[in-house]
């Protein structure tokens, strides 16, 4: 089951939404002594992480992943990381081995993905089946793809691994499979903007195909809770 939030502008689902995620990481850390997240990239999430960055949360008690990566150097302008740690991790005092960026300085993309899923398992002891995030961080593209899975992509097929490689165009990426997203605790998509409403209605609809739209595919064990602008809803009356 969804839990819909509809904002009416931009500023208030990124208000609303840090709000949300830091109050949800405080109560994990207050419950089990430790937070994992996996975080988004994009414009959205980058004033959310800024926000954070102000607060004085339990900083070692707090582990950071990211939900994809493109496959390039992390002071490239186009990481994940690198717009997370300028954000937000480099003005915390977090230790550096709570920060489990994805390895992708290397030449071989299949190798790199196999690899972080190792790192994965054993900082979980999670050595088959799949680990279970407390909180993941997802945006949606106006494809309907999240993460780095993309329409009719092979990573979409790809049910055993954790990590898997990911393709838009020539463009290559490391990014979490569906069936370990679907493994989290709490899943939390950030949408805004018009040009998402096709998708979203897609992604909602009973009868659109996942692999057409992928965020249909995340469907976690935990909860599943959309923060929505109204430029993202438009006229659509979307039913959880």
């Amino acid at each position: 089951m969804s839990d819909i939030k509809v904002f009416p502008s931009k500023s208030a689902l990124i208000a609303s939404a840090q709000e949300f995620i830091i109050e949800k990481i405080q109560d994990t850390i207050t419950q089990k002594g430790i937070c994992t997240i996996a975080l988004a990239g994009g414009s959205t999430p980058k004033p959310i992480y800024e926000a954070i960055a102000l607060k004085q949360l339990p900083w070692d008690k707090m582990h950071i992943f990211w939900g994809d990566e493109r496959y390039v150097a992390p002071n490239h302008p186009d990481s994940n990381q690198k717009m997370a740690k300028e954000a937000w991790l480099n003005k915390v005092d977090i230790p550096p081995e709570n920060i489990h960026p994805m390895p992708t300085t290397g030449n071989n993309p299949q190798e790199d993905a196999l690899k972080h899923e190792q790192e994965i398992r054993n900082f979980f002891q999670c050595p088959q089946g799949f680990p279970a995030f407390d909180i993941i961080l997802l945006g949606m593209g106006d494809d309907g793809h999240t993460a780095s899975l993309f329409p009719h992509t092979q990573a979409l097929k790809n049910k055993e691994n954790l990590i898997t490689v990911g393709n838009k165009q020539d463009s290559l990426r490391l990014t979490f499979s569906s069936p370990l997203i679907n493994s989290s605790q709490c899943v939390i998509f950030l949408v805004s903007g018009s040009n998402k409403q096709n998708a979203l209605k897609e992604v909602f609809s009973k009868d659109s195909n996942p692999h057409e739209y992928p965020s249909k595919m995340i469907q976690p064990q935990g909860e599943l809770i959309w923060f929505l602008d109204d430029d993202a809803q438009g006229e659509l009356k979307i039913n959880p």
